[in-house]
């Protein structure tokens, strides 16, 4: 799992309006892959997360965290909006529905900061996360699992 550290990773820094939302796209492409080792790669290899509570730092850590994290998040979808944006930083708010090995299904709603090496590669992601229960009637994210359709409504237009 290792990407040499003069392999650029497209768009890179300094972002302008298309290459962040083009970057978002990409990064919610992956996390909707929910593979972690192809996640990872996005990240530098010695990457930081905070991610809520949690303190990562390393692809491979990464990826272990993500592989847990699937194992318990079940169906997830995922939705990323491009925040605001500047330099080589990105900020991100985000929504993901899954459920549980039980059934009982959730909606989490989060911001994300963002910074980004020369090559594009993410060396810092700070995550703030909040869960809710939700009945499976109030489920929005209804694509087949995966990437998410061009067609399929964002967070703005789902009143996010």
């Amino acid at each position: 799992m290792t990407t040499p550290a003069d392999n650029p990773r497209p768009p890179l820094p300094p972002f302008t309006l298309e290459t962040a939302s083009e970057k978002v796209r990409l990064a919610e492409d992956g996390w909707n892959s929910r593979d972690p080792d192809r996640v990872a790669l996005a990240y530098t290899v010695d990457s930081f997360w905070r991610n809520r509570a949690e303190f990562v730092q390393g692809r491979e850590a990464i990826a272990a965290f993500l592989r847990r994290k699937w194992q318990r998040e079940l169906d997830y979808r995922l939705i990323k909006e491009l925040w605001a944006f500047r330099d080589d930083r990105i900020a991100v708010r985000f929504a993901y529905e899954w459920h549980d090995d039980s059934g009982n299904w959730f909606r989490s709603y989060g911001n994300e900061n963002w910074e980004f090496d020369a090559n594009g590669l993410m060396r810092r992601r700070l995550a703030s996360i909040n869960d809710g229960p939700i009945a499976a009637a109030d489920r929005k994210f209804h694509w087949p699992l995966g990437r998410r359709p061009d067609d399929h409504p964002g967070l703005s237009e789902l009143g996010f």
